[in-house]
């Protein structure tokens, strides 16, 4: 019995030895370079397009803010505002009037100081009018159109931000007088910022 009993615990430790023997040779074959656990995917190119996407973002940002930053823009000395409209109102200004603008006629006026300018407005469509004139409102620079408006069953707004020279002249002309409600539409002109830029 003594006999048998080693034997048997002779061959547990061959057994033990054997299966130990597998796992290190299970081990041995195991990729040691990958961190990743086995069955997890490295990031594909759509990922790595979508990393760099925003990080140049970042940086066209960050460019961006450093350029504005360091922009010889400097900010208007007091309010420099104008506004002609709605009828029967004519033109508003500051008292004493601004020195950036001035009025020359109605609906019209002339920029007398180089800068980057906000111009607001509303156009109010006279959807009652049945002449043969087109619908369309222009807002102009010398004369040349930097914006129109051709819809005529809407109230819609006019403006945006411009840069402009001492001497241009600004105006908001319409085909037909009726074709708009004078007493709804109104246009305005704000000075932003000087540029030292614009000669």
């Amino acid at each position: 019995m003594p006999w048998k009993f080693s034997f048997r615990r002779l061959g547990k430790l061959h057994k033990l030895s054997f299966l130990q023997r597998m796992s290190l040779s299970h081990m041995e074959n195991m990729p040691f370079g990958r961190s990743s656990p086995r069955g997890a995917q490295r990031p594909s190119w759509k990922q790595w397009l979508l990393y760099s996407t925003v990080t140049v973002l970042l940086l066209l940002c960050s460019f961006s803010a450093l350029i504005f930053t360091f922009l010889p823009l400097k900010t208007a000395q007091g309010p420099c505002v104008a506004k002609f409209g709605p009828l029967p109102s004519k033109w508003q200004m500051p008292s004493p009037e601004p020195s950036c603008v001035n009025k020359t006629a109605d609906w019209r006026l002339k920029i007398l100081q180089n800068g980057l300018y906000l111009i607001y407005g509303q156009v109010a469509p006279n959807t009652a009018y049945k002449g043969r004139a087109p619908f369309e409102v222009q807002l102009r620079k010398n004369e040349d159109p930097i914006q129109a408006l051709t819809n005529n069953s809407t109230i819609q707004n006019v403006g945006g931000a411009y840069e402009f020279h001492a001497g241009d002249v600004i105006d908001l002309i319409f085909n037909a007088e009726h074709q708009i409600l004078k007493n709804k539409t109104y246009w305005g002109i704000f000075l932003l910022a000087n540029s030292q830029f614009i000669s």
